[in-house]
């Protein structure tokens, strides 16, 4: 059986960027999952069923570890002599393909799942740049996760249109809608988590699920709100992730306000993020840049109609005023229109959340989006082989 490596920065991008998706390749391959945060990995790997080998990389510019990073997986690869690697994230995309590279790995992927270093300027941007150009460049073939994304790599000259592949209809993983469905609960269940929460039993409740940080819209989604909630009071806000506000902070005034407004809710980092979806009425995604978002997959999957950015991924997965409303990127005025119009206009939402479920399930179920993996993964072999 051939070795296939899959390379994470960070262990919680394998539990939830891909969730399900080793298991399901090592039916086919002998598989490494290859990350930092040593204990985790282990767990992931027990959970998994697959192998690991831990590798301590940083999100942040760090060179003398990320040195010490790329001379261990190469030592690791060289051992191994596995046919394909096969990374994620920016950083574990550099350090991956380049000890792939000098390791000799024949089949050597990268999954772009949005570009960070969009929202970055100045002399950070121009690093940015080159390492991005550098990881494709070593890659035998990168995948953006949406059409508008590849669209992106390609204005910016990052790789040529031949080495770039979206594969299936986008996504990095695809939706389980049987396990992603609203059916699961009840109002008994959802009562009772209202409950726990402090939530007002007939509330409209708006619901965030991600990193709580800049780049993600938080600063004019919780003002958005906020001002919302002056001209109508039965409205929560349901902010369900973590705070980074050493790596991208969010402004004082709004960090003071989530944890000072009585309707602002907050639960931290949740594993299993279907209970909240469950008591909510909507999805407010109002982020800067994404590659292809599972949390707007998983909201429509639950029903919800959502509200997001025009940006590449939400605006390939959402049709305006089909499962959802598309608002300018970084525009509370029109975020905030978009959230009272979903909670004034009771028709309108109920479209919506008739068709959300169905579009995830004709365009993005999990397996149909393995499949298609695994069959990419088969015919790049047989290249290799004729090579």
């Amino acid at each position: 059986m051939h070795k296939l490596i899959r390379i994470t920065t960070i262990p919680l991008s394998l539990e939830k960027l891909l969730e399900g998706q080793l298991s399901f390749m090592s039916r086919f391959y002998e598989v490494t999952a290859v990350s930092a945060e040593r204990n985790r990995l282990e767990q992931y790997g027990k959970d998994n069923g697959v192998q690991i080998f831990p590798v301590e990389m940083t999100r942040a510019i760090t060179p003398i570890q990320d040195l010490k990073s790329l001379f261990q997986l190469y030592r690791f690869l060289k051992k191994e002599k596995p046919l394909i690697v096969h990374t994620h994230t920016p950083k574990a995309g550099i350090i991956g393909m380049l000890a792939a590279k000098m390791a000799g790995v024949p089949i050597r992927l990268h999954t772009v799942a949005g570009l960070p270093l969009l929202e970055t300027t100045g002399n950070k941007r121009k690093v940015l740049d080159t390492v991005e150009k550098l990881t494709y460049h070593l890659a035998t073939k990168v995948y953006p996760n949406s059409f508008k994304l590849k669209e992106i790599i390609l204005d910016l000259r990052y790789a040529k249109e031949s080495k770039l592949k979206v594969l299936g209809q986008g996504s990095s993983n695809g939706i389980d809608t049987s396990y992603f469905d609203p059916s699961r609960y009840n109002s008994i269940l959802n009562q009772e988590l209202k409950n726990n929460l402090g939530i007002s039993e007939n509330d409209f409740i708006y619901i965030f699920v991600g990193r709580l940080v800049k780049e993600k819209g938080i600063n004019e989604l919780v003002r958005s709100f906020v001002n919302l909630h002056k001209k109508v009071k039965n409205i929560s806000l349901l902010l369900v992730g973590p705070f980074e506000q050493d790596l991208d902070p969010l402004d004082h005034d709004v960090f003071d306000l989530i944890h000072s407004h009585p309707k602002i809710f907050t639960t931290g980092y949740q594993v299993d993020v279907r209970p909240y979806f469950a008591i909510s009425d909507a999805l407010a995604f109002p982020s800067y840049r994404e590659g292809f978002p599972n949390v707007v997959m998983q909201a429509n999957a639950m029903e919800l109609p959502v509200i997001v950015s025009d940006i590449n991924g939400c605006n390939e997965i959402v049709t305006n005023e089909e499962n959802g409303l598309i608002v300018e990127v970084k525009n509370q005025e029109k975020l905030e229109a978009a959230m009272e119009r979903l909670l004034k206009d009771t028709t309108l939402m109920k479209n919506l959340s008739e068709k959300a479920r169905g579009t995830i399930q004709t365009k993005y179920e999990r397996e149909k989006f393995w499949q298609i993996l695994l069959k990419e993964y088969k015919e790049l072999e047989v290249l290799y082989k004729h090579d």
